[in-house]
Order: C-alpha cells, then sequence, then structure tokens
C-alpha cells in the first residue's frame, strides 16, 4: 500500500511538471507574437541593413534607366525650332586654281615649267610640237622655240600652207615626213613633254629668240647653198629670210 501511494504521489508530480513546462511555452509564445504584433503596429519592420542598402542601390539604377529611356523616346520641346519657310543655306563657292601668270617667267627653262604638260593637244597643236620633237629635240630649250617660230612664220606668209599641218606635211619641206605621216611619238617621254610646251610657248608669242623672223633652217653640217640671208644659229641650227 506504501508503494503504491508513493508511485501515484510520484505521477502526480510528473503531471504537474508537465502542465507547469505547456504553460510556459504557451506563454512565451504568446509574448513573443505580443511584442510582434506591437513591432507592426508601431510601424517598425527590422531589416538587414546590408539588403537594405542593396534594395535601394538597385531602385535607384532602375529609375535612371527609366529616365534615360524618357529622355531619348520623349523630343525636348526646349531644342525644337520651328520656321514657317525652308531655310536654305547655299553652299560656300569654290574658289578655281590660280592660272599660273606666264608675265613672271624670267627664263624660258622657267617658263617651261609652268605649263600644262598634261594637256590634250588639237591637231595644230600635235603638229607643232611633232615637228619640234623631231627636229629639235636634242636641241636646247631655245633651239627648240627657234624652229617652233620658222613652222608659225611661214603659216603667215603667202607662199606657204595657212595651217601649221599644212605646212608640216607639205612635200620635201621637212625630213622626218615620210608618206605623210609623222613618225610614232614616245608620249611618256620627257623630250614630248618639253615640245608640248615649246609649241604652246611659240603659240601664245610669250618668249622672244634672236631668229623670230626666220623662215628657213638647216643643220651647221649640211651646205645648201641657198641665196637667203643668214639671220643667226642656235645650237647645230642655222637659220634664214
Amino acid at each position: 500500500m506504501f508503494h503504491y501511494l508513493k508511485a501515484a504521489a510520484a505521477a502526480a508530480l510528473f503531471v504537474l511538471a508537465l502542465t507547469a513546462i505547456t504553460l510556459t511555452d504557451v506563454s512565451s509564445a504568446f509574448a513573443a507574437e505580443e511584442q510582434q504584433q506591437n513591432i507592426l503596429d508601431a510601424g517598425e519592420i527590422r531589416i538587414d541593413p546590408a539588403v537594405l542598402a542593396e534594395l535601394k542601390a538597385n531602385e535607384a539604377a532602375v529609375d535612371a534607366a527609366v529616365a534615360a529611356e524618357d529622355d531619348t523616346a520623349q523630343p525636348n520641346d526646349e531644342n525644337i525650332v520651328f520656321v514657317s519657310n525652308p531655310v536654305i543655306m547655299p553652299l560656300p563657292e569654290r574658289s578655281a586654281p590660280k592660272a599660273p601668270d606666264f608675265s613672271e617667267a624670267t627664263s624660258l627653262a622657267q617658263l617651261v615649267d609652268m605649263q600644262d604638260s598634261s594637256a590634250d593637244l588639237d591637231a595644230e597643236q600635235r603638229c607643232l610640237a611633232g615637228t619640234i620633237y623631231f627636229e629639235s629635240k636634242g636641241e636646247s630649250l631655245e633651239g627648240q622655240l627657234a624652229v617652233a617660230k620658222v613652222v608659225l612664220n611661214r603659216t603667215a606668209s603667202s607662199r606657204w600652207p595657212n595651217s601649221i599641218c599644212g605646212v608640216v606635211y607639205q612635200k620635201s619641206q621637212f625630213s622626218f615626213v615620210r608618206g605623210g605621216k609623222m613618225p610614232r611619238i614616245a608620249k611618256s617621254s620627257r623630250a614630248w613633254k618639253r615640245a608640248k610646251a615649246i609649241a604652246k610657248i611659240a603659240l601664245d608669242d610669250s618668249w622672244q629668240t634672236d631668229v623670230d623672223d626666220a623662215l628657213f633652217f638647216h643643220a651647221n653640217y649640211v651646205k645648201p647653198g641657198w641665196r637667203l640671208t643668214r639671220i643667226g644659229a642656235v645650237d647645230r641650227h642655222i637659220f634664214y629670210r
């Protein structure tokens, strides 16, 4: 009997202890819930400061991107100018390259250098340049110009045809003409470029020689026996009128 009462007492104590523990846990739970509710009622939401900073940075980046997109998509009224009539701004005129002033040349060589050697020649100019090339390409510039002057002087005389090509291709006048044709010219050579320049100078009458009024010439190694007035010699040619 004693043992029975002892066991019953122990069981009662165990039940009382378990009840106390349960009541304590329930009380703690109610206290925590009440504290959380008080925090919510007071508007105090506790967030990790690092997380909060990251959220704010992301929000600022999104706002900036949206603002930039709005600026690109929407025109700025302050930068729009309306005009009643179209405005046409004329382009500035491009000034033409200055033509060389041949009167400034102080030597025949300088005058030759001032000529445009790339310019095309017409038929008359080619006949004159060809005669200079074949008759005097080995002579000085003065000698080449003297030959050109003879051709031009003949075109002005009634004794010869009134065109340059007519004078050049006249029968038995120039030895380089064969069968009424001019031989092939090395047009990329310096001699041809000089001959073209001399032809232009002679046609423009922009340089004088000591034999400007000559009508005939021959090489100094031949003796044709002409009864003509000798007016001078330039290089290997003797000139007459």
